[in-house]
């Protein structure tokens, strides 16, 4: 006897979605594909409106009549805020006639962590998920759909439904059951680690660190913050990608999953990083300052950082999109993954054939980037 037909759906937003429904599917692991970051995303007007990112999560439901899978997708009008950068790929698709945007993206905006994009009940699911992603994309003449930082568990499902898998670096520090930041000094190289303590007592003369989370991290600090987001957000990408409301909703519903590290000079904020919390990971996310202190940006955004896993026990901390510079400061090269789906045949060809040759020289790098790594060659690294 056949299996019934799986019906997916399309709905309107994640925040229109029952929170306890969406988050029995996303687990509690990863806070960037929860109801709450996504749905404050949609009600701050980060996502949505002209942002270029339309919220459609493509659903499944049980035989209970609950929420049994969903991916947060969004139909995107250009390629800004991934991260896994497919500008050439949008040139050439419309240098050869075709439209390649809108495009489906399958992400947590605005946000290189790699994470959960299948989001199931029930792990068995997941193909017939990945066909309900491809069935709208179809139906609707979509270029593509792609699924970028998605968890190493996914890749094989992505795969065995003929996605394209592509990969990249980043860097992230592992906490190898370190007692202390002094335990995990000890891991590296003499010079290394006299290097990383010089920098820590000139980042900080002067100053006075905070950690601040839940009912801490009061509006004032929200407003310091958006001062140092702004700023951030200008340099790097010509605007910022968050709204200011979605700093005082994340303050309202996540409070408990954030950690704002701050940096006062005479009881002023000059400086802050803002990460959130996992189950076992610290997600380093943003970073900003007002007064240009050398090293301060390696003390709040790595260094407090892995002072904070230590004490909580957390299995690492994951700092972000790039930056070689973090490798002298103990995190290590690491392989992220994004699947993609190419429905015309001759673009799906070229696409594959640029994807071996840079998987190649992913390798290469990351190789490259292992020997460089500051650990005593003894012990393995971290």
């Amino acid at each position: 006897m056949s299996e019934p037909p799986v019906i997916a759906r399309v709905a309107k937003g994640v925040s229109a979605l029952p929170a306890a429904q969406w988050d029995a599917c996303a687990g509690t692991g990863n806070p960037f594909v929860s109801h709450a970051f996504l749905s404050i995303l949609e009600e701050s007007g980060s996502v949505g409106g002209r942002s270029g990112w339309q919220a459609l999560p493509i659903l499944i439901d049980g035989a209970d009549g609950a929420l049994a899978g969903a991916v947060p997708a969004y139909a995107k009008a250009h390629s800004q805020g991934e991260y896994v950068f497919d500008h050439s790929w949008a040139d050439a698709w419309e240098r050869s006639g075709g439209r390649y945007y809108p495009k489906l993206q399958i992400a947590a905006p605005f946000t290189p962590v790699p994470g959960p994009r299948l989001l199931l009940r029930d792990p068995a699911q997941a193909p017939a998920l990945i066909a309900a992603v491809e069935s709208v994309v179809d139906q609707n003449g979509l270029s593509s759909a792609h699924a970028t930082f998605i968890d190493q568990a996914e890749v094989a499902h992505f795969a065995a439904a003929g996605w394209l898998i592509r990969e990249g670096t980043q860097f992230h520090w592992s906490n190898n059951g370190y007692a202390s930041f002094d335990d995990f000094l000890g891991a590296l190289a003499s010079r290394k680690r006299k290097g990383v303590r010089k920098e820590r007592a000139a980042a900080v003369e002067g100053l006075t660190i905070r950690h601040l989370t839940g009912a801490e991290i009061t509006e004032a600090y929200w407003d310091a913050f958006w001062i140092f987001y702004q700023d951030t957000g200008a340099r790097k990408w010509g605007q910022p990608y968050l709204t200011r409301r979605f700093f005082s909703l994340m303050g309202e519903r996540m409070a408990d999953r954030v950690l704002m590290i701050v940096a006062e000079r005479d009881g002023q904020p000059i400086a802050a990083a803002l990460n959130l919390i996992g189950d076992d990971a610290l997600y380093g996310r943003y970073w900003g300052c007002t007064q240009d202190v050398p090293f301060l940006h390696f003390e709040l955004c790595y260094y407090q950082a892995i002072d904070v896993a230590i004490a909580r026990g957390l299995a690492r901390v994951e700092a972000g999109a790039q930056g070689e510079h973090k490798l002298v400061r103990g995190y290590s090269p690491v392989t992220t993954w994004s699947a993609h789906y190419l429905p015309d045949p001759g673009f799906r060809r070229a696409v594959a054939d640029f994807l071996a040759r840079e998987r190649q020289a992913v390798a290469q790098e990351q190789a490259f980037l292992g020997e460089m790594t500051p650990f005593r060659k003894s012990d393995g690294g971290g």
